[in-house]
């Protein structure tokens, strides 16, 4: 059979067409089509010894739960019954008592991938929860999402799609060959000014390998030089997704933080997604682009020359209401607010604009084509999340958020008195963004019936993040 070698493998002649999915090529259909046996069929077929179960604890983290299939009716149980787990050590956090802690983890047949880094052949699956009920888990931030996904299109007749912009830091120590950048102007560098330029393109062909769709990628701004303080030299990379339903975004930021790691693990390098590596350098963000889809169209954002189209003001105002609360999802450690407190486009105030990217919630502009037709779908930016963000949590607050505008008194009063334009003269019409982790819980306190509602956020683990929040850490 012809091969021929790219960067990360080799790579037989029958892989070499789209789709970039290589599940996709092998079994001959998309994603959303497949079924249990296209799965028992791919096991036969490459060889395959593990089947690993891949789901999303209450700490935000990926969980894998293995198997060796004993023979084809076994791997048939697993992928269309999964297997129960111990809820109390997933999701304590989330408040599931040691008494109760009987859950199922459930296989989604469409979000199987060839696993990029076991050293056996394995067949990767993602899982959602189940409770002792056979019903979603609620303390699931998996469940979470789903349940205020489909509450956004019940409620208003648009559903949400999302992209993360993932921005990281690689460090490694000075070699004799390098050549270095300049602090602060890194953003678009190529090779040889950037050291994980090809750790970056490998990741981003894994990526789509296993079925994460990206828009781009490229350096960004942040390089830190070794010094007295570090012996580690820093460079800021960034992974920009595309646009996908809120549940598969979510499941797309948190493979696409899991490959980096595994890549900067295996290449000797060190990797952080935290929101600052050293003070008065740029942070990691992690802005959350969103797009409002009706009848399978992406709509417009902007209505005319200066305003907005009418579902934009409720994304728009629904995030400025809920933005202080929402930090409690996309801003939860200490270095969160360093980030925010030294500006260098991180917001300070809940504000939103057409190109100020010191405002929490921006609309971007549009490419377009010589045509005139558009390159990418009209987004809203969310700007004030950060690399200790948890994906799911966070875009379910988001879709939460986006329910709260739509019902909201008053919409166009806020839209306008949010506006940073307007904030620049009169620094009253709108709020400064919390700055510490007891605000954030205070914000929390005075919206959760708004987080509550529609059963999306468990009311027991709303208490237990005030708490958390109150205390000065949602860690441990």
């Amino acid at each position: 059979m012809d091969e021929y070698v790219c960067e990360t493998a080799t790579v037989h002649s029958e892989d070499r067409l789209l789709p970039a999915s290589r599940l996709e090529r092998m079994i001959g259909k998309p994603a959303p089509d497949w079924t249990v046996e296209d799965l028992v069929n791919v096991v036969a077929g490459q060889g395959i010894r593990l089947v690993s179960l891949i789901h999303v604890g209450g700490d935000g983290r990926l969980k894998t739960l293995d198997f060796v299939p004993r023979d084809p009716d076994h791997l048939r149980d697993v992928l269309m019954a999964g297997e129960r787990a111990d809820g109390s050590s997933l999701f304590g956090s989330m408040g599931i008592p040691a008494g109760a802690s009987d859950i199922v983890v459930r296989p989604r047949v469409h979000r199987a991938f060839l696993h990029p880094f076991s050293s056996v052949p394995t067949l990767g699956v993602l899982c959602g929860h189940l409770g002792r009920d056979g019903e979603p888990l609620p303390e699931s931030p998996d469940t979470m999402l789903r349940r205020a996904a489909a509450r956004v299109e019940a409620e208003t007749g648009v559903a949400l799609h999302g992209h993360a912009e993932v921005e990281f830091y690689l460090g490694r120590a000075p070699q004799q060959e390098d050549i270095y950048g300049i602090a602060e102007r890194g953003y678009h560098a190529a090779s040889p000014f950037v050291f994980g330029e090809a750790m970056r393109r490998r990741a981003m062909v894994i990526l789509s390998e296993i079925g994460v769709p990206i828009k781009y990628a490229h350096s960004e701004v942040g390089y830190i030089k070794a010094d007295e303080m570090s012996d580690l030299m820093w460079e800021q990379h960034e992974i920009e997704l595309a646009l996908q339903p809120l549940p598969d975004a979510a499941e797309s930021n948190m493979l696409t933080a899991w490959v980096l790691r595994n890549l900067a693990h295996g290449s000797g390098m060190r990797l952080s997604f935290d929101p600052i590596i050293r003070e008065g350098h740029a942070g990691n963000g992690l802005h959350y682009h969103m797009s409002l889809v009706r009848g399978g169209e992406h709509l417009p954002m902007v209505d005319g020359e200066d305003g907005l189209t009418t579902e934009a003001k409720w994304l728009v105002g629904g995030l400025a209401t809920l933005g202080g609360a929402l930090m409690a999802f996309g801003n939860r450690k200490v270095s969160s607010f360093v980030r925010l407190a030294q500006g260098k486009e991180a917001p300070n105030a809940i504000t939103w604009g057409r190109s100020n990217r010191k405002a929490l919630i921006r609309v971007p502009i549009m490419v377009t084509g010589p045509s005139g037709r558009a390159v990418s779908p009209p987004t809203v930016e969310l700007r004030l999340p950060d690399g200790s963000a948890d994906p799911h949590v966070l875009l379910a607050g988001i879709a939460q958020a986006f329910c709260v505008g739509h019902a909201l008194e008053g919409l166009d009063a806020l839209v306008d008195r949010t506006r940073a334009e307007r904030s620049k003269d009169d620094p009253e019409a709108a709020l400064p963004v919390p700055r510490s982790l007891p605000e954030v819980a205070a914000h929390v306190q005075r919206t959760r019936a708004l987080l509550e509602a529609g059963g999306v956020f468990p009311t027991h683990s709303i208490d237990r993040l005030i708490d958390a929040l109150r205390s000065g850490s949602l860690e441990g």
